[in-house]
């Protein structure tokens, strides 16, 4: 078994919704059928009992070696707590290679299931040894690094219940949630209104002491000291047990509680100071310790938190018990479960020693023995839920404590009898107010019910009707997604908005290209969804793109989808046939928001059964009215986009609404088929999105194909009296669309350059020219700047070979260089002639043009 290439689809893909690792497998003849190879499914049992090598139902083939791959992979990452369930094997058309597709929750975790899932493959199929307990725990100690945390998860999780895409910025508690302009971020719980300033009070324990003081708000008396025996000093002043504490600290780091004694009062200076530069002591409550958790004007969670304890049993040490207590699986390290190991340091030693303990004492049955006197989760304490006892004006004075320091979220640690008083009746304060609150004590508290806390904070962030989405729209197709993409995106700049695009050309913000080159992958999808100065996007979403990554959003409001004619690119990535391609450009037809629409040539056959897969509406465009598919999509009172007498007719039930055809530049007075076909899609994008129409008109009126709107789609200039048009078109189907274009174009002779990209198939190459060749009088072949594969001169000799039956074409040029080839032929114009230029290097070459045109204006 070999594998060739492995990769993470990062986004909805060719297989499904989730995310997931693809690999390439190649399997000799004997690991084709793992059922026929001696003790193999036995071996692997053996060493993997869970796993799952059945044949799911409906399969053909016989389980392969590749199948077993992809079910220990699954199996794996399962174990160790990752909720998974898609998996699939498929063969390609080479005999015995497979593609292996795994879903993963987090891709380093993936990507090592799978990596751990080949060894144990080579293991039971070569009678080997393999460590499963040591792989699994590799797993999940990966699985613990990589996934968010409880706090920051359970805020994940309620923005998936309310339809709000998220994304993770970072490996760590970094989320991105919503989209463009209407993104809000979060760091574990705090929010991006979360001001520094009010941080840096919470943090800033002393401040903040002052300011709750002033706000009415009951506060424990102390101050900052210098040193030690400064620390003394107010501890005499108190005049009884004192807290002493980092001035700045968290999770009770250096917190000791209920000091006594000089003694006492020095070493928890030490501690304390260990932990942090400037150090408080103050007075010290008796009670319990509480944590009320404020999210924007309202207590929504409370909970009493208790220190890390034992209770004897007249068997074990207090360090056996310990460890007995910490093999409660919701234990863990750090704070990635719902609660952390005890630990039995040099405070829990202090600590026990004051209640004459050691480690290794036994204490009597019954007898509670106290590990540490703070109660902060992270140093081992446990939870109870307290939510429904907090009286009003103690959660009144909670909110007021948050509003007063400037925090959106804040815990409030409260010292008190009890909560279901106010603090004036009963000897309690509140002792701190925290920014980024754990939330694990509230989610999974150890008794009581568990609180909602994370759609609480979301419910603060994202109004009601809010789910952060902007508009967004994803064309695909072979032919058109560049100039319908601009349209589209130009349309909606004229209603207002501020656009962010991606095509072949770029990334665009509004008018700005902040990236060059092919930007049409999922990558820059999601740096514009990442810009905050974006109100809408429109996405050129190519088939390597989701081949690669698949896309780069989980669903978009419309999808259109151009053509697919006979195709481009065939024969790369498995991509063999016109139907194997639609298969992934249908993609973003399925991830069609359900209240969204996917927009579809009904003259494409291959593209109007996508219809089918839209969980959306769907509209369809034609230029027929009278097509069968169109006219019973009309007669079922549902969209369609047509051309009658003239005009761009859009139209649903007994409403229509007309756009006249010579009030769009881009269609040269309806003269160039191809572009109304584009303005269609585009029309139909923008109907779904409900844009007025006096926008549209305007956004069709001012849209021209020039070089500057739409570089390299049907540029036209003028040359000493001749026409000359600069198109990137490079297949069969674009080349057909710009010859029955210039058709409708009068000139006294024709003559073509091109070139060819080397990855296209052979027949491919050769039938651009075939369609030239009955079209031109003049071709001149050029070699491009990159042969993708192909060895020096072979494209030429295929574009000249598709020549070979030309009906019209009379003189054939061969010239090396792109624009020694321009050159060539504008050189042989003349008045009244016109000249049709494929161009490889976009921009260059259409500099190139407007150069000679200036040089020629200036002679």
């Amino acid at each position: 078994m070999e594998v060739s290439r492995v990769r993470a689809l990062r986004g909805p893909n060719l297989w499904c919704r989730q995310t997931v690792i693809e690999a390439i497998v190649a399997c000799d003849e004997a690991e084709r059928a793992i059922g026929d190879m001696e003790a193999f499914e036995t071996r692997m049992r053996a060493r993997f009992s869970d796993i799952d090598l059945l044949k799911p139902p409906g399969q053909e083939q016989p389980n392969s070696m590749a199948h077993a791959l992809a079910s220990a992979a699954l199996c794996l990452q399962t174990k160790v707590g990752c909720v998974l369930t898609f998996s699939r094997t498929s063969l390609t058309i080479d005999p015995g290679v497979y593609q292996v597709v795994i879903e993963y929750s987090e891709e380093a975790v993936g990507r090592l299931a799978f990596d751990l899932a080949y060894e144990l493959c080579l293991a039971a199929m070569h009678d080997r040894p393999f460590d499963l307990q040591s792989a699994l725990a590799r797993l999940r100690e990966l699985n613990d690094d990589e996934r968010l945390g409880p706090s920051t998860g359970s805020i994940v999780q309620a923005a998936v219940k309310r339809d709000i895409p998220y994304r993770r910025l970072t490996r760590g508690s970094l989320v991105q949630f919503g989209w463009g302009s209407k993104q809000r971020r979060i760091q574990a719980a705090e929010t991006d209104r979360s001001g520094a300033i009010a941080e840096a009070i919470a943090q800033d324990k002393e401040l903040t002491k002052t300011l709750l003081a002033a706000a009415g708000v009951p506060v424990p008396d102390g101050r900052c000291v210098s040193d030690a025996e400064d620390a003394w000093t107010v501890a005499c002043e108190i005049g009884g047990p004192v807290v002493v504490k980092p001035r700045d600290g968290n999770q009770g780091k250096g917190v000791a509680v209920n000091v006594q004694g000089r003694e006492q009062v020095l070493a928890a200076y030490a501690g304390a100071k260990a932990n942090g530069p400037d150090v408080i002591v103050e007075r010290y409550f008796p009670g319990h310790d509480f944590r009320l958790l404020v999210v924007g004007d309202k207590l929504v969670a409370a909970a009493r938190r208790d220190p890390p304890q034992v209770i004897g049993d007249g068997e074990h040490s207090i360090a056996q018990l310990v460890e007995i207590i910490n093999q409660d699986p919701l234990r863990g390290e750090g704070h990635g479960t719902s609660l952390t190991k005890i630990r039995l340091d040099d405070i829990a030693l202090s600590t026990m020693a004051i209640q004459g303990y050691a480690a290794d004492s036994v204490p009597d049955k019954g007898v509670l023995v106290t590990l540490r006197n703070n109660a902060n989760l992270s140093t081992g304490g446990t939870a109870t839920d307290v939510t429904d006892h907090v009286h009003p004006e103690l959660a009144a004075g909670a909110v007021a404590a948050a509003q007063m320091v400037g925090l959106d979220i804040c815990g409030i640690d409260l010292v008190s009898d009890n909560v279901y008083e106010p603090l004036d009746t009963q000897a309690g304060c509140i002792v701190e107010v925290n920014a980024a609150p754990g939330l694990r004590m509230h989610l999974s508290p150890s008794f009581g019910k568990a609180r909602a806390v994370g759609e609480a904070i979301i419910n603060e962030m994202f109004a009601e009707n809010e789910n952060g989405r902007i508009p967004l729209v994803s064309v695909a197709g072979t032919n058109g997604k560049t100039t319908t993409v601009r349209l589209i995106a130009h349309l909606l700049a004229s209603s207002g908005r501020r656009v962010g695009m991606t095509n072949s050309d770029g990334v665009y913000i509004g008018s700005q290209r902040i990236d060059t080159g092919d930007c049409s992958g999922p990558r820059s999808a999601r740096n514009v969804l990442l810009h905050p100065d974006v109100d809408a996007a429109v996405f050129e979403t190519a088939r390597g793109g989701i081949l690669r990554e698949g896309l780069g959003f989980d669903r978009c409001a419309v999808a259109v989808v151009t053509n697919v004619g006979m195709g481009d690119h065939l024969g790369l990535s498995y991509i063999s046939t016109v139907e194997d391609l639609a298969i992934v450009k249908r993609v973003i037809v399925q991830n069609v928001d359900a209240a969204g629409v996917a927009v579809l040539n009904a003259a494409d056959p291959i593209v109007a059964a996508m219809a089918d897969n839209c969980p959306g509406a769907v509209t369809f465009f034609a230029n027929d009215r009278n097509h069968p598919i169109l006219s019973t999509h009309r007669a079922q009172g549902r969209r369609v986009v047509y051309v009658e007498d003239g005009s761009i007719v859009l139209a649903e039930g007994d409403f229509e609404w007309r756009f006249d055809l010579d009030a769009i530049p881009l269609t040269r007075n309806g003269t160039i088929g191809f572009q109304i076909e584009n303005v269609m899609a585009a029309l139909g994008a923008v109907w779904g999105l409900r844009l007025d129409w006096g926008s549209i008109q305007r956004g069709l009126s001012s849209f021209v194909s020039d070089a500057a709107t739409a570089p390299g789609r049907f540029n036209v200039f003028s040359y000493r009296g001749a026409t000359v048009v600069a198109d990137y078109g490079h297949n069969p189907d674009a080349i057909q669309a710009l010859v029955l274009a210039i058709d409708t174009m009068p000139a006294q002779r024709r003559s073509v350059v091109i070139s060819g990209a080397g990855d296209r198939r052979d027949v491919d190459i050769r039938r651009q020219t075939e369609i030239l060749g009955d079209a031109f009088d003049d071709v001149i072949l050029y070699q491009d700047m990159c042969q993708r594969g192909r060895v020096d001169g072979e494209v030429v000799t295929l574009l000249r070979e598709g020549l070979i039956n030309a009906q019209r074409t009379t003189r054939i040029q061969e010239i090396r260089g792109e624009f020694l080839a321009i050159d060539t032929a504008l050189g042989q114009l003349k008045e009244g002639d016109l000249c049709l230029i494929l161009v490889d290097q976009v921009e260059e070459a259409l500099g190139h043009i407007a150069q000679r045109i200036a040089e020629s204006v200036a002679a």
